[in-house]
C-alpha cells in the first residue's frame, strides 16, 4: 500500500510528477488529477511564499498533505497540495482532472452544457467541479478528517522506489513520454518562463488545460 504521507514528505518537484494519476475524493465528486503545477516556495518567484510567510499563504507551510486554497480572479478556488518539510511551503496546483465519480454532481456546479472533458479543465473548474470553498484552506487530505481524500495511483511505489525522476523517465508506445513538461501557465517574469519548466502533465490526456503563456513572462 502506498504511503501518501511519505511521497508528500518530498519537495513539490518530487511530489508534483507523482500526483499524475493520483485521485482526490470528496464532496460527491471524484477527480483523477492530469495536470499539475510545482510551487517552490520561498525561492521561487512563482510562489505565492516567495515573499515569505503571511496570514493569507500560512498553510502553504503547513505539514504535507495540507490543502492551500486560494480564490483566483475572485471567482474560483484553486487547490494546492502541500509537500515536503513541514515550513517549506512547497506545493503543487491542482491544474486539471478527470471527473471519474459524480459526474452529474460536477456538470451541475459547472453549469452550462459543459462536456466531460472539459468539467474539470484548469484550476479554477477542478475546484468548482469538487465543491472547493476557502474554508478548505488548511485541511488534510491524508488524516480522513477533511472535505478530500487524496489516494495515489497503483504501481507508483514501485517507480518511486527507483528513483523520485522514474516518473519522468517512463516512455509511451510510440516513444513519447508519458509525463509531458513545460513552463507553468500565467505565471509572469522569469518564473513562467522557460527557466522554470515546472508543469507536468500526462502526455495526450485531453482533459489537460491548453497553455497560455503570461504576456509578461520572460526566458
Amino acid at each position: 500500500m502506498i504511503d501518501e504521507a511519505g511521497v508528500l514528505g518530498e519537495p513539490a518537484l518530487a511530489a508534483a510528477p507523482a500526483l499524475l494519476g493520483a485521485t482526490i475524493t470528496g464532496r460527491g465528486v471524484t477527480v483523477r488529477i492530469t495536470e499539475v503545477e510545482a510551487y517552490m516556495g520561498e525561492t521561487d518567484p512563482g510562489s505565492h511564499a516567495f515573499r515569505g510567510l503571511r496570514q493569507r499563504n500560512r498553510h502553504l507551510f503547513g505539514a504535507p498533505g495540507t490543502l492551500y486554497a486560494y480564490r483566483s480572479y475572485g471567482i474560483h478556488t484553486c487547490l494546492n497540495v502541500v509537500s515536503g518539510p513541514d515550513g517549506f511551503a512547497s506545493g503543487s496546483l491542482l491544474r486539471a482532472g478527470a471527473v471519474v465519480e459524480g459526474v452529474s454532481l460536477a456538470r451541475e456546479r459547472r453549469g452550462g452544457r459543459v462536456p466531460d472533458v472539459g468539467l474539470a479543465r484548469g484550476p479554477g473548474n477542478l475546484g468548482q467541479a469538487l465543491g472547493a470553498m476557502l474554508t478548505d484552506d488548511g485541511s488534510s487530505v491524508l488524516d480522513g478528517r477533511g472535505p478530500y481524500v487524496l489516494r495515489f495511483a497503483d504501481g507508483l511505489e514501485e517507480r518511486l522506489a527507483s528513483s523520485t525522476t522514474a516518473l519522468l523517465d517512463e516512455s509511451l508506445a510510440d516513444g513519447r513520454p508519458r509525463i509531458s513538461v513545460g513552463p507553468r501557465v500565467g505565471v509572469g517574469g522569469v518564473a513562467g518562463g522557460r527557466a522554470f519548466p515546472w508543469r507536468f502533465w500526462l502526455t495526450g490526456e485531453p482533459t489537460v488545460s491548453s497553455y497560455r503563456r503570461h504576456p509578461q513572462a520572460t526566458d
